[in-house]
């Protein structure tokens, strides 16, 4: 099926607020965001907002709402994309990402990582997670740091995606993994690019909605929760969450946008669990807590 680009053109300051603003505004929806630099010497760069024929003139309409609390005089542009798979075709082209200590990399630069560094194996796919965006290395970072003060045994990835965070978490240490996530393609994914690791053997994956599920109960409690999702559902599920913590667990928590720590922080508070660090990369906010 055919897909609307909708993008604007600017320089690069301009560019990272309008696609933090548009991720916040598209979050609930689930329309991708992508920021590109078109040429270098001239600083100029793309921020689009991709969207299926139907759904395009109501993302265009938000779109234009948030255009026009940060440069109203920019017009919204249109292109109509062909049956291909774009998030592939986009990725393909990006660079190894470094996270702390992590490398995310694709197959074309297995090389990437160094002597020190723990290199994770992600080729573009059909999954959310290749390193690039500011939740996914935010939480390899703080991941990177828990890992220097502790060792964990048995760890939960929530909302797994491409299975990045179960894959660096069981590629720094020998625990085990249980990696949940709500679509079924992102499972099989996360499930082959755990093979890919050579870490399949203890990274389990499952399509759960929540905590619906019983292998939650049968692999739990854990030391090690990682939930790179978004702030509704986080909130909505603490409650759940922290029953299936350990006494004395590491929570790392994503998806987040910095206006957001405060409800989260609360709603966490009230299950007993409290606030380690903060950390702010690229606009995104990712939170440690502890049980």
């Amino acid at each position: 099926m055919n897909q609307i680009r909708l993008f604007v053109v600017t320089a690069r300051e301009p560019a990272a607020r309008i696609s933090r603003a548009l991720e916040a505004a598209f979050e609930e929806d689930g329309l991708p965001v992508a920021s590109f630099e078109i040429d270098e010497d001239r600083d100029i760069w793309s921020v689009s907002v991709y969207a299926l024929p139907d759904m395009a003139d109501a993302a265009e309409g938000r779109m234009a709402q948030v255009l026009a609390g940060i440069d109203p005089s920019l017009a919204i542009g249109h292109e109509t994309l062909g049956d291909v798979d774009w998030v592939s075709v986009t990725l393909e082209a990006l660079n190894p990402v470094r996270a702390g200590r992590f490398v995310v990399h694709g197959s074309h630069d297995r090389d990437a990582a160094r002597a020190h560094e723990i290199g994770i194996l992600i080729d573009a796919g059909l999954a959310f997670g290749t390193g690039h965006h500011g939740t996914t290395a935010g939480c390899l970072e703080m991941l990177g740091e828990a890992m220097k003060r502790r060792r964990f045994h048995n760890a939960l990835d929530l909302g797994a995606g491409s299975g990045v965070l179960a894959i660096a978490a069981a590629r720094a240490q020998p625990l085990t993994v249980l990696a949940s996530d709500i679509d079924p393609v992102a499972v099989r994914v996360a499930r082959e690019n755990a093979r890919a690791n050579r870490v399949g053997a203890r990274v389990e994956c499952i399509c759960a909605p929540g905590f619906n599920h019983r292998r939650f109960v049968e692999t739990g409690p854990y030391d090690l929760v990682l939930a790179n999702i978004l702030a509704r559902p986080l909130e909505q599920m603490a409650r759940d969450l922290a029953r299936h913590c350990a006494s004395g667990a590491t929570v790392i928590l994503s998806g987040l946008l910095p206006h957001q720590q405060a409800r989260i922080v609360a709603a966490y508070r009230q299950q007993g669990l409290r606030l380690v660090r903060a950390h702010r990369l690229n606009g995104w906010l990712t939170l440690v807590m502890e049980f």
